[in-house]
């Protein structure tokens, strides 16, 4: 697929995204936005995607926010144009030229149904880390930097990273990265529990790859898509009841799946499953069991 700030390429079942503005270190532009987006889109449409990688071209992974636009980078009614005014004059916020460009992209991959692994190839700051968080994994190269950088720039977190980061890290960790905007290297990452894996650069991808062949070579597609959206939605469950409900509309439709038969007695038979449900066509009936969110 053409696309001008990324690279989307598969291979042996597993999607390879290349943020690709390496003169820029792949920095993010309102283009990139929009080709993410498309590109997770895509990936969702195709059974022949099991996995996604997520890696960054040249030296970096993302800079960050483009700010060749200086002074006015953030500033969207100079770069855009006035967003709506209520009849009082103040700003009315639901109003979706005020919507954070990297908040759709993070929860468009909050939404998607194949696992994607951040490959972290290099310096990721702003927008470059706050997209990783709605990822299910991040691998970092030694040369891999990180930072929330935003009270250094006078900005607040974005791309929905308020309530990605204390999920994935605990909230003191996420309050002490973001209260400082200062860069920390791969060690500190791993430590902070940002990373789960800190390798050399030239086992960065390969790393990533086969954790991915890992999680397409003997699953369900549709199990995998399932457990995806399982996992992430209960981090936001008052109850564990609705775990339980879920869990039990699961079992119930897929235990009754041509997959779960497969399944079964492949392994009795000690031979390899062969899986043909596919998430295109044949997620469960009570999928999406959550009602979505409306920005307003």
């Amino acid at each position: 697929m053409a696309y001008e700030t990324i690279k989307y390429e598969v291979d042996d079942q597993i999607l390879t995204i290349t943020l690709n503005r390496p003169d820029k270190l792949n920095a993010f532009n309102g283009t990139m936005q929009q080709e993410l987006i498309d590109a997770f889109d895509a990936a969702d449409r195709n059974d022949n995607v099991r996995a996604i990688v997520v890696t960054g071209a040249g030296r970096g992974f993302c800079a960050g926010a483009d700010l060749s636009s200086g002074a006015n980078t953030f500033d969207r009614d100079a770069r855009r144009g006035p967003v709506k005014r209520l009849a009082s004059g103040a700003v009315d916020y639901s109003d979706p030229m005020v919507r954070d460009g990297g908040g759709q992209v993070t929860l468009r991959i909050f939404k998607c149904l194949k696992p994607v692994i951040a490959a972290v190839n290099g310096p990721a700051v702003g927008i470059g880390v706050t997209m990783q968080l709605a990822m299910d994994i991040r691998i970092a190269s030694e040369a891999a930097r990180f930072g929330f950088v935003f009270s250094q720039r006078g900005i607040v977190p974005e791309a929905a990273s308020s309530w990605f980061l204390p999920r994935i890290v605990g909230i003191s960790q996420a309050l002490e990265w973001c209260y400082s905007g200062r860069v920390f290297p791969a060690q500190e990452a791993l430590a902070g529990r940002l990373v789960s894996k800190v390798v050399p650069p030239d086992e960065l991808l390969p790393t990533a790859r086969a954790l991915a062949k890992e999680f397409a070579a003997k699953t369900a597609p549709v199990s995998v898509a399932l457990i995806r959206q399982m996992m992430w939605r209960m981090l936001g469950a008052d109850d564990p009841m609705e775990a339980h409900k879920v869990d039990s509309r699961g079992i119930y439709a897929r235990g009754r799946s041509e997959d779960v038969k497969e399944g079964v007695v492949s392994f009795l038979e000690k031979r390899p499953a062969q899986f043909k449900n596919k998430v295109s066509t044949d997620m469960p009936d009570y999928f999406p069991w959550w009602t979505e969110r409306e920005y307003k």
